[in-house]
């Protein structure tokens, strides 16, 4: 019964981390164009190169947050030491 027990948790982790994986992908792809196209337009007046940095800077916290996410995930799920018993002294 507990090898189904840790299957399910298995594929419900896998499940978590691919919706993760899909949101980050999804922003990746629309964040830095919105980020763009709204500061060329309502704060950088036209400037092309400001907005390319606005669009720039968008993507690297994007991704750091990703490798930041992925990083506190690994350290969630990694296994704990197996405590000492007397029989295993």
């Amino acid at each position: 019964m507990s090898e189904q027990v840790a299957a399910g948790k298995i594929t419900a982790d896998a499940n978590g981390q691919l919706a993760k994986l899909m949101f980050f992908t999804i922003s990746l792809g629309l964040v830095p164009i919105t980020s763009y196209f709204g500061s060329l337009k309502y704060l950088w007046n036209g400037n092309a190169t400001y907005s390319a940095f606005t669009a720039v800077a968008a993507a690297n916290l994007i991704l750091v947050a990703y490798i930041v996410t992925a990083i506190l995930d690994d350290k969630g799920t990694a296994p704990s030491p197996p405590k000492e018993t007397k029989k295993t002294q």
